[in-house]
């Protein structure tokens, strides 16, 4: 056990089983003891449970953590129990006997940590139990949730200040969030009350994960080129609709995939049913909408493909956030393709209002979503580093190459595309003169690719000078070609709800003035560069991960819990490259505590030396 006079690091490494601390959590750490309140925006994956687990484990009585997501209460608490922590939870999936007993525990001081979502806080049992209990610090996860502004804003983080002012004497009071832009932080402070909180952002950085936007006209077809490249690895496939999602997975499992899916539309027993074989491993992939995700605590989620382009790049962040978070490489993969933006811009449009707005701050809301989804478009476009693209757009400064993006990872050269350009820009000149009203990309791309559709020469295209002349190039590449034209000024889209294709001052400079268009074109380097850093250069290390891996497995099965619960991959790695014999060498492999080097070192340590005799 921890005494008295021990540190936040003695802590760390007892239960958790890490050296030292990330960075940001001392700071944030040392805030909490000290009775400071503490706002910390960090990272999916960066550590931001340990921010304040560890200090509600130095603190007397119970810690309470409010959480909106059901699945990350039950993982954590199956992760702290498994560090020798008591916890507990308390939400809408338990029984009415589940719920009495938790609470007459928590009554007798009986955890350190209790998980509770936020529509339960005014719930009378809980507040009775409240007030019988020592409750010195709440932790509010998700904290975005508490802003309007923010993408995952839920009503009932509006009555947590409440909560908390209904104590006798205050908790001190700590929010984390992964995602919050400058308003959204404020929002944070004012709403939640925070009092001079200790304000620490870490980055928005993951190394680890490799970001790639692929244009894609056969997406099916990219999947099952990634999941045949990787077939050890899991992942989620994200799609923008329930249709999508259905023929998404219909297909994997055709040839031959280990796939599930997951939906609002699907009855309760199925997706929980679907979520516990993704996440005890038994399915290799989940497809699944955005309301999969969220609290996920699956650390070795390997990669994250995005079929459909989300609907701003905060969402896009923090759901390919949820590949590689025991630090381990992971690929973030975006399928991208033009009809995307208009289905994202459906959904805005036809999305459920919040009752909770007056009619203003509903339209100021619906501007704010559809100028995140042009920034978000114009993320699936960009030629430059896409890590630098999304830390700038969180306000961060970034080097503009990171080496390890699918845009820094490709040759670039730069080509004339004048005559493209005076075929397009003609094109569009010409629809104007003769409809007034100008035509959408779609047909301006038929109409110059010369194609004998119905709709076509329904509106006489086809008579047009301008009919046929870029026949020879593919539709993808004229697409590519317009969408440069208007990130340049040469072209641009109108706001309305169908936008169509207008020409600009500037395109008087390329059709009658003589000045020249350039646009980068890239090719992707050749595979052997492309390929994902290895976990390590040797293959006798790789070998004993495997055999770890095989006995994790085993563990997991007679435990009834995730692998990753037990010990992460990253752990696993550690361990192989140590080899450690004893309890004491154990102990320093990263990821291993007190607790679970008692319940399970031996087995591991066990399976080390059979795979030495093995191995020779």
């Amino acid at each position: 056990m921890i005494g008295k006079n021990q540190t936040p690091e003695d802590v760390l490494m007892h239960y958790f089983g890490h050296a030292a601390f990330r960075q940001g959590q001392r700071e944030l750490i040392s805030a909490l003891l000290s009775g400071r309140d503490v706002l910390g925006v960090m990272p999916t994956g960066a550590g931001k449970s340990i921010c304040y687990q560890v200090p509600a484990m130095m603190m007397p009585g119970t810690a309470l953590v409010i959480s909106p997501l059901i699945s990350l209460m039950k993982d954590q608490v199956a992760a702290l129990t498994q560090s020798g922590i008591s916890a507990a939870y308390i939400n809408s999936s338990m029984s009415r006997e589940e719920y009495e007993d938790t609470l007459q525990y928590a009554a007798w001081g009986e955890y350190k940590i209790l998980y509770v979502a936020p529509e339960r806080l005014n719930a009378p049992g809980f507040k009775r139990v409240c007030g019988k209990m020592q409750v010195p610090f709440i932790a509010v996860d998700e904290a975005h949730c508490v802003s309007q502004w923010g993408q995952d804003f839920r009503p009932s983080y509006l009555k947590i200040a409440e909560f908390i002012a209904s104590f006798p004497e205050r908790p001190i009071v700590g929010a984390f969030t992964a995602t919050a832009t400058e308003q959204v932080k404020k929002d944070i402070i004012d709403l939640l009350v925070l009092r001079s909180p200790v304000k620490v952002t870490t980055g928005f950085d993951r190394p680890n994960l490799r970001f790639r936007v692929i244009r894609a006209d056969n997406k099916i077809a990219e999947v099952k080129k990634y999941l045949l490249a990787h077939p050890d690895q899991s992942g989620i496939v994200y799609c923008a609709t329930r249709k999508g999602v259905e023929a998404v997975c219909d297909h994997l499992r055709k040839y031959g995939y280990s796939a599930v899916r997951y939906h609002a539309g699907l009855e309760d027993k199925e997706r929980r049913e679907n979520q516990e074989a993704f996440v005890y491993d038994r399915a290799q992939v989940m497809v699944a909408t955005n309301a999969f995700g969220m609290g996920i605590d699956k650390s070795n989620v390997s990669f994250v493909i995005h079929y459909n382009m989300p609907q701003s790049l905060e969402a896009y962040y923090q759901e390919a956030g949820r590949a590689g978070r025991d630090g381990s490489p992971a690929n973030c993969i975006l399928l991208y393709s033009n009809a995307d933006i208009q289905t994202a811009k459906y959904l805005i449009l036809h999305s459920e209002d919040n009752d909770e707005l007056t009619s203003e701050q509903k339209e100021k809301v619906l501007q704010q979503n559809l100028q995140r989804l042009n920034q978000m478009a114009a993320y699936c476009k960009t030629e430059k580093c896409l890590r630098k693209t999304l830390r700038n757009y969180f306000g961060e400064t970034a080097p503009d190459e990171c080496g390890n993006c699918g845009n820094c990872c490709a040759q670039k050269k730069q080509a004339d595309i004048t005559l493209e350009a005076q075929k397009i820009l003609s094109a569009v000149a010409r629809a104007e003169r003769k409809f007034g009203y100008g035509l959408g990309v779609t047909l301006i791309v038929r109409m110059l690719h010369g194609s004998k559709e119905q709709r076509v020469f329904q509106l006489g295209l086809d008579q047009l000078p301008t009919y046929g002349i870029m026949r020879d190039t593919h539709r993808k590449m004229i697409r590519a070609y317009i969408d440069h034209l208007v990130d340049e000024d040469y072209l641009r889209l109108d706001a309305s709800e169908y936008p169509v294709l207008r020409t600009t001052e500037r395109s008087r400079e390329v059709l009658f003035e003589g000045a020249k268009v350039w646009m980068e074109q890239r090719q992707d380097l050749p595979k052997e560069k492309e390929k994902r850093k290895k976990i390590t250069s040797s293959s006798s290390q790789s070998d004993l991960f495997e055999a770890l891996r095989a006995e994790r497995t085993g563990l997991a099965a007679q435990e009834h819990m995730p692998a990753y619960i037990i010990l992460s991959n990253a752990s696993l790695m550690d361990m192989a490259i140590k080899r450690p014999h004893t309890r004491e060498e154990l102990l320093r492999v990263s990821g291993v505590g007190e607790y679970k080097a008692k319940k399970y070192g031996d087995a591991f340590l066990k399976a080390i030396i059979a795979w030495e005799k093995s191995n020779g």
